[in-house]
């Protein structure tokens, strides 16, 4: 058996990290906009989330020192652009976005969407000057793609009736702005080419925001445009407003009025042309650059790729995915404990001594009641007792003994004087009669002999 070797033989490892150095030089920083889901903050403070539109999806991660950029705090279903560089997770072989910011998509998305598609058709080369078709001079007839009720098609009327009168015009009235208008502009400029009824066309509208222009920046439009066979005017907005049309047509005209006069017929026709040459001066070297930059950020991408921010992104994806695996781990036991706890709850309440501690407690009112009988008969008779007692002691009570004249005397230690023995003369006594005590001191003491059996008389 042959062992084979060769060098074109990937490892997985191998192969991940080429991937992810393929996708880092190649595609560097790129901006995105997507719709927010699974969004997620573990402690760590990193974000996690995936970016998707309808067809596809991408998850991604925003670390901490750029989130604390961010000035809202995104949202399930929000639509937002980002800017992130493409990346492969070596060690599962994910392919995702490390995130660097993050803003609501709106006028900002709008921009983005307009560079892109910029660049797009430049490259395709559509912008081009070799594709620009000459403008009839002078111009036979004039077709004008916009709103009928726009004050685009009044200032054009006006211009051309004060410029040429003898011009003739054939308005295509299509909307301008809204979801409908970009393919009622593209059927109207297939329109006026299959019936060749006019050697010109005007095709634009007055000012307004970015997204009330937002018809002649869409890619339809644009190749509607470049397919024309009849040389076409750009003449949208303000002479601010650049849009996708300007690049694509033509001729570009600053306003509507200003695309009447370079068509109509005057004494300064030169002056126009030398504003055709110089229009297409502007487009070259917008193209050219284009072109410039695309290389300079390509160059740059390439120098960012030894930058060791990206290697530092890397051990904090890591990391925090290291992180987000523990806790996981410890969510898993924490459901399997919270799972056995259930399982014991429901034995429990299978067990519930409800019933029998019911019944002890019926058993143990009627104990309560029966001893409360018993112990009120008791006390019946255990009162009767008491009074039967209390008569038969009132009858030898000391008390009793007192009312009939008697005394007792206690010493001050308080023992009751018996005999003479214990005390001398000079000691206190109290004595207690029938309604209080008396005290008095001994004077003398005097013994009875034995066989006397009459008491004497108190000596004190």
């Amino acid at each position: 058996m042959t062992l084979l070797i060769n060098n074109n033989i990937f490892t997985v490892s191998r192969l991940n990290k080429t991937v992810r150095q393929l996708l880092e030089m190649e595609m560097g920083r790129i901006w995105i906009s997507a719709e927010i889901s699974n969004f997620t903050q573990p402690s760590s403070g990193h974000w996690y989330f995936t970016l998707k539109d309808t067809n596809a999806q991408i998850r991604a991660a925003m670390f901490r020192g750029q989130n604390t950029k961010v000035t809202f705090r995104p949202q399930h279903g929000q639509q937002v652009l980002v800017r992130a560089t493409i990346t492969l997770y070596e060690p599962r072989g994910d392919y995702q976005l490390i995130v660097e910011s993050m803003q609501p998509a709106g006028d900002g998305l709008l921009q983005q969407q307009f560079e892109l598609l910029k660049q797009k058709l430049s490259a395709e080369g559509l912008f081009d000057a070799i594709y620009k078709k000459p403008l009839p001079s002078p111009a036979k007839q004039i077709g004008v793609i916009t709103s009928s009720t726009g004050a685009a098609l009044h200032d054009i009327l006006n211009i051309l009736r004060r410029r040429d009168p003898s011009l003739p015009v054939l308005i295509y009235p299509t909307a301008v702005q809204g979801a409908e208008a970009p393919m009622q502009i593209v059927h109207a400029i297939e329109l006026a080419n299959r019936r060749k009824e006019c050697d010109v066309l005007i095709v634009g509208r007055g000012g307004g925001s970015l997204e009330d222009l937002w018809a002649f920046n869409d890619e339809r439009v644009a190749r509607a445009i470049f397919a024309s066979e009849i040389p076409i005017v750009s003449a949208v907005g303000h002479e601010t407003d650049v849009t996708i049309a300007d690049f694509i047509a033509d001729l570009r005209a600053p306003t509507p009025s200003a695309a009447a006069e370079l068509i109509s017929r005057n004494k300064l026709e030169l002056l126009r042309q030398l504003q055709s040459q110089q229009q297409r001066l502007e487009m070259a070297m917008d193209y050219y650059l284009a072109k410039k930059l695309r290389a300079i950020t390509q160059l740059h991408h390439r120098l960012q790729q030894q930058h060791p921010h990206l290697r530092l992104a890397r051990q904090q994806n890591v990391l925090a995915s290291t992180q987000q695996r523990l806790v996981t781990s410890f969510q898993r036991l924490l459901q399997t404990k919270q799972h056995q706890q259930t399982q014991l709850q429901k034995r429990l309440n299978y067990q519930e001594p409800s019933s029998k501690i019911q019944a002890l407690l019926r058993q143990q009112q009627q104990l309560i009641y029966r001893m409360r009988e018993s112990i009120s008969l008791q006390l019946s008779r255990q009162r009767e007792q008491f009074a039967i007692s209390c008569s038969r002691l009132e009858s030898v009570s000391p008390l009793a003994t007192l009312s009939r004249g008697y005394s007792i005397s206690e010493t001050e230690s308080g023992e009751v004087l018996k005999n003479t023995k214990q005390v001398k003369v000079g000691d206190p006594l109290k004595t207690r009669v029938e309604d209080g005590w008396i005290t008095s001191e001994v004077i003398k003491t005097q013994k009875i002999r034995a066989k006397r059996k009459a008491a004497p008389k108190s000596d004190d």
